[in-house]
């Protein structure tokens, strides 16, 4: 099944030096229909002016991923983790047992990202943080960013839930299949692409365009064709935690 949600009926906010769509019910946006996604809480659409950024506040017992889609993100915590993430990298950071941290675009440019949490299948662990880039040049396939299951350990950020996130640049008539363990929530980073999913009794298919979103559950395998250049992420994560 596809529901597909377009750019302009998500929730969202403009405090001036951050514009943001949400996904899923977060801060004042709430809609009981969009909770979450199984073990995804949030997916909020960010643009944040340049010197401006998220003062330091807390977490606990959530996987915090941030896709950096242009410009840089600092990010400092109180178990001493300090670095900088750039486009075309990412950066996750566990919450565990309780963190403290800030997000600065300390630019002159504005900073575009995807914050994504996870609810966690492990609780109070110690708070870990870790970044990470991966290729930025338009291929035929979906790169792994990060993941839970211990074979991906070496090949991408690690995750305190069974869940992945795949993203990558496709060019404009690509056809690529995607595998999907659980169920899935896509995201239209950029450009436009059709999505379809077969089963025995019928075919379903939608477009996605730029600030897109839609939810895949009860199929293994969906197949997505580029209808212009487009950047696609995909968060593979249980129905249930």
């Amino acid at each position: 099944m596809i529901k597909h949600y377009p750019y302009n009926s998500l929730g969202g906010a403009n405090h001036g030096w951050l514009k943001t769509k949400h996904h899923f019910s977060f801060a004042h946006y709430y809609n009981p229909n969009r909770m979450g996604f199984g073990a995804l809480r949030v997916v909020n659409d960010d643009w944040i002016k340049a010197e401006a950024g998220f003062p330091p506040h807390p977490h606990r017992n959530m996987e915090i991923i941030t896709f950096v889609r242009s410009g840089a993100i600092m990010h400092q915590d109180s178990v001493g983790n300090k670095g900088v993430t750039k486009a075309g990298e990412v950066q996750v950071m566990s919450a565990g047992k309780g963190i403290v941290h800030s997000e600065y675009n300390h630019t002159k440019e504005p900073l575009t990202l995807y914050q994504i949490w996870i609810e966690t299948n492990k609780q109070n662990v110690e708070p870990r943080w870790e970044t990470k880039k991966f290729p930025t040049k338009r291929s035929n396939a979906l790169m792994l960013l990060a993941s839970g299951y211990p074979e991906d350990k070496n090949k991408a950020l690690f995750l305190n839930q069974e869940a992945c996130i795949y993203s990558g640049k496709l060019a404009k008539g690509t056809i690529i299949k995607h595998n999907i363990r659980h169920q899935a929530y896509i995201l239209a980073s950029s450009g436009m692409f059709k999505v379809e999913q077969s089963s025995e009794s019928k075919t379903e298919h939608i477009t996605m365009n730029k600030g897109d979103g839609a939810e895949i559950t009860q199929t293994n395998t969906i197949k997505i064709s580029g209808n212009t250049d487009c950047e696609i992420i995909i968060i593979d994560t249980p129905a249930k935690y």
